[in-house]
């Protein structure tokens, strides 16, 4: 469907209309990887002390801010990333102690500092964390640090998502996709910026390397009318920024099993204003994805990547960041034996590349602007061997173009939020079908879609009581493509402080709307899948509704929370394949029903030795009705629900990390599965467990690690879906060597 100038330019004029009306109220929210701490300095006599300078010192890298307290003793840090700080205060003749607190991203945290007479205390005293979650939201958000990712087995390899599924329930990898909570749609932000991606399970690769992360922040429900257009899992990624270094640079070194070697080389420096850091890396793998079989044959993986943040602070009012990435990946097709001695010799190949901005701007002493143009770009492209039987060729290419802005303001007790969002999307996709049989071209189709999404949200989060926060808020959301579609999603929830446990209790309700990819079937190609069976339906946007309740429990610096949600979608998003050619398109399913009960536990350093976490959900995902978008075959649907594909009732993670004499030290993971769907069940595949283990040690400015994936070599069938292979068994052991070197420069 194309769209005129007229009709681009009044939705443009739309925009920023409301953009300007916004910044003209003066209430807006910040980027969702900046929390606010405030609070109060006060003296012995709990009178409030004026002037006072308040420090907060990030406790992973160089970052600090300092504010001044005003009359009252009130003092504010308004753009603070996501991450663990210690918060301290001093004045002429005052002391105080520190505090060690944790910011979550779009958080609102008061923490007031006591000083003390400078004769009494001598000594700066360090208290223990006094806030480990966030007190004032409904969100679920489960937070990963760097070191989290160093140290857990396999989580920093190039190809790995093992940073969220080992410590993120309802979070699973099946036929080389990220389930979370039933689904598949995720959003991920880089430094507070949305990356757009409408495709589902078109890519395998990763968009960059794990090694490049500061903090993954997860949330998974109880989502702000900020959050749009992803139910199932947001992925907001605070990238390195160069204010851990020092002018150092850092090489590692990989090798292992399946004639495994990677390498990573990465620099980053900072001064009071400026921030940089850039890295490269490559790999290369004769295991890639989840075999069809026991057997890993035709399953190389290659794929190399940059990376780069940069931070500039011309004022104390303004913040300038720019996060840019590119990364090409190859994969063979893993086969069976069967399709091996076909001589079957099918290929992925991948691209992907963004560039985000952002303009962080102080109006006056409480409000905060920002404005982030974005660009991304994604290509997926497979190809078929040139002797198999039928030759398939599937490439796809999409360009998205946008930007969000934002403004917010604390006004007595109200966090307001107003902000825009949009972006438009171009796609180029070329399918093809060859039979080798001699007939030529059995069909082939070019099509160029476009289409966009724009959206508008505002939001109170209000504290009706010390101990009480409640939440409103509203997105909407228009889509044009193939249809033009739109959404109003309400947003509710609070958050209530339990001062006799220490803990949080929280409930939301949340309505989402997931634009569809722009896909279609047509001519040749739609009369071939006629012939196969199929048709293509038009792909409308998912519509859910998500309600959930959970508790938080702080204790003696361990993290205990639990959360039940029920989720229901209509147009449920899912994918199949045309015939036998591994091309495979959306569709949709008419319902589904998913529901399941989530917990976490973290602890903190014990006994200076080590730390523990644990993830666990029991969860069942169900379908109902018939395919009512995309590719169909018009089966008639199951009576009553059915259970979706990637159905596990129970999941579970759990490790630690301990530290050994001198600078060593060890970490193990444990996995455990009850079984995917069988077929088209009701039964499920047998249950599965398995064993990681990762070691290392320090030498100067060298380091060594060692790891051994799936330790006791089970090979079990993971799941029976549709996509590449048909069948998908569990990795093998995979060990592998890591030498790193750091040196200044």
């Amino acid at each position: 469907m194309s769209i005129t100038a007229f009709e681009w330019c009044g939705r443009r004029a739309l925009v920023m209309a409301f953009i300007a009306a916004a910044i003209l109220a003066a209430v807006a929210a910040h980027a969702t990887i900046f929390g606010i701490v405030q609070g109060t300095a006060r003296d012995a006599s709990h009178q409030p002390v004026r002037s006072a300078t308040v420090t907060l010192q990030s406790e992973t890298s160089a970052w600090k801010a300092v504010v001044r307290t005003d009359r009252q003793g009130r003092y504010a840090f308004l753009t603070v990333p996501l991450g663990d700080y210690r918060l301290s205060a001093g004045a002429p003749g005052l002391t105080a102690r520190e505090q060690r607190i944790s910011i979550a991203g779009g958080a609102s945290l008061t923490a007031d500092v006591d000083l003390a007479v400078a004769a009494v205390s001598a000594n700066v005293e360090v208290t223990a964390q006094t806030v480990a979650i966030d007190t004032r939201s409904p969100a679920v958000r489960t937070t990963v640090t760097r070191a989290d990712i160093a140290r857990t087995p396999g989580a920093d390899d190039p190809n790995s998502l093992s940073m969220i599924t080992d410590f993120v329930p309802s979070a699973y990898m099946v036929h080389d996709q990220l389930h979370i909570r039933g689904g598949h749609q995720t959003d991920w932000l880089i430094d507070g910026v949305a990356v757009p991606n409408t495709n589902i399970a078109s890519n395998v690769g990763p968009q960059f390397d794990p090694r490049d992360v500061d903090y993954l922040e997860v949330q998974r429900g109880g989502y702000s009318a900020e959050y749009g257009d992803r139910t199932y899992g947001v992925f907001n990624v605070v990238p390195r920024s160069g204010f851990e270094r020092n002018r150092e640079a850092g090489v590692d070194l990989g090798f292992g099993s399946f004639q495994r070697t990677d390498g990573h080389f990465s620099i980053g420096s900072h001064t009071d204003r400026f921030a940089y850091y850039a890295s490269g890396s490559v790999n290369r793998s004769n295991y890639g994805l989840e075999t069809p079989g026991s057997d890993v044959i035709h399953d190389a993986a290659s794929g190399a990547g940059a990376f780069t943040s940069l931070g500039y602070q011309p004022g104390a009012a303004d913040q300038l960041r720019l996060v840019a990435s590119a990364r090409a990946d190859q994969y063979d097709i893993p086969n069976d034996p069967d399709a091996e001695a076909a001589g079957i010799r099918d290929r992925q190949t991948e691209r992907d590349a963004f560039v985000n901005a952002s303009w962080l701007h102080l109006v006056g002493s409480t409000t905060l602007l920002t404005v982030a143009p974005f660009f991304h770009r994604n290509s997926a492209n497979f190809d078929g061997g040139p002797d198999d039987p039928i030759v398939a060729r599937d490439h796809r290419r999409s360009q998205y173009a946008g930007a969000q802005a934002s403004v917010a303001a604390t006004v007595a007790g109200h966090d307001l939020r107003i902000g825009g969002f949009g972006f438009s999307q171009r796609d180029r996709s070329s399918v093809g079908l060859r039979s080798n049989d001699g007939s030529g071209l059995v069909a082939s189709e070019d099509d160029n879609p476009h289409g966009s999404v724009t959206a508008a949200y505002a939001e109170d989060a209000y504290d009706v009581a010390s101990w009480l926060t409640v939440r409103g808020g509203v997105r909407f959301t228009r889509f044009s493509g193939g249809i033009d579609e739109t959404a109003t999603s309400p947003r509710a929830g609070f958050a209530a402080r339990l001062p006799w446990a220490n803990a949080v209790f929280r409930a939301s309700y949340g309505e989402y709307y997931q634009a569809p990819p722009l896909s279609t079937v047509s001519g040749p190609l739609l009369a071939f899948a006629v012939e196969q069976g199929f048709d293509f339906l038009p792909l409308r946007g998912e519509r859910d509704r998500q309600a959930e309740a959970g508790l938080a429990v702080p204790v003696a610096g361990w993290t205990f929370d639990a959360a039940v949600f029920r989720t229901k979608a209509r147009n449920f998003f899912d994918h199949d394949v045309l015939g036998d050619s591994n091309i495979f398109f959306p569709l949709t399913i008419d319902r589904a029903f998913i529901r399941g009960v989530e917990a976490t536990v973290k602890s903190p350093e014990i006994a200076n030795r080590g730390v523990f976490h644990l993830a666990f959900s029991h969860q069942t995902a169900e379908g109902e009705g018939g395919v009512v978008g995309g590719l169909t075959d018009f089966s008639p649907p199951e009576e009553g629900r059915f259970f979706l594909d990637h159905d596990q009732r129970n999941t579970l993670s759990a490790g630690g990390t301990a530290r050994l004499p001198g600078s060593a030290w060890v970490s193990v993971n444990v996995a455990y599965g009850s079984g995917f769907l069988e077929g088209d069940g009701p039964g499920h595949l047998p249950s599965h467990t398995t064993v990681d283990v990762a070691a290392g040690t320090m030498f100067g400015d060298w380091s060594v690690k060692v790891a051994a994936l799936n330790v006791a070599n089970k090979r079990y069938l993971l799941d029976e879906s549709n996509t590449f292979g048909g069948t998908h068994f569990a990795s093998p052991r995979q060990i592998s060597a890591q030498l790193g070197y750091r040196f200044h420069y």
